[in-house]
């Protein structure tokens, strides 16, 4: 039964080396701008999805560049062996989340305050290696 149980555990270990993930918490940008940029890479192949992100025009495009290019070099790490290449690695996974709420008050007319609410978000892309591969 032990030995059942620590074949599973590898079997678990190998299926967990080919994905990776990186997070960013607290960007200050709200979801719904985050949202635009993540829609296009989602399901892309690493590649375009590094060349979209670059030449895109929103602010919110770097920051998820920059957190791609953590997500492969985390999958670089667990899988040293491996090259990216051969791998074809894909966005399995991108979620835009929202994050904490800096509330500000804003001047309106006849005495009153209006509230501003500054958003942020927290980002969570997962990247792993496409095993469907057709001849």
């Amino acid at each position: 039964m032990g030995s059942r149980k620590k074949q599973m555990a590898a079997a678990i270990k190998e299926g967990k080396k080919q994905v990776a993930f990186a997070k960013l918490n607290n960007c200050p940008t709200s979801p719904r701008k985050m949202r635009l940029v993540a829609d296009l890479v989602r399901g892309e192949k690493v590649e375009k999805a590094l060349n979209i992100l670059k030449f895109n025009q929103k602010e919110a495009s770097g920051r998820l560049e920059k957190l791609l290019l953590s997500a492969i070099a985390n999958w670089q790490s667990k899988n040293e062996e491996a090259s990216i290449e051969d791998a074809e690695l894909v966005v399995k996974e991108i979620r835009v989340d929202g994050g904490s709420m800096l509330k500000r008050l804003r001047p309106a007319p006849q005495g009153r305050a209006h509230r501003i609410r500054k958003r942020s978000n927290h980002v969570t892309i997962v990247v792993g290696a496409n095993n469907n591969t057709q001849s």
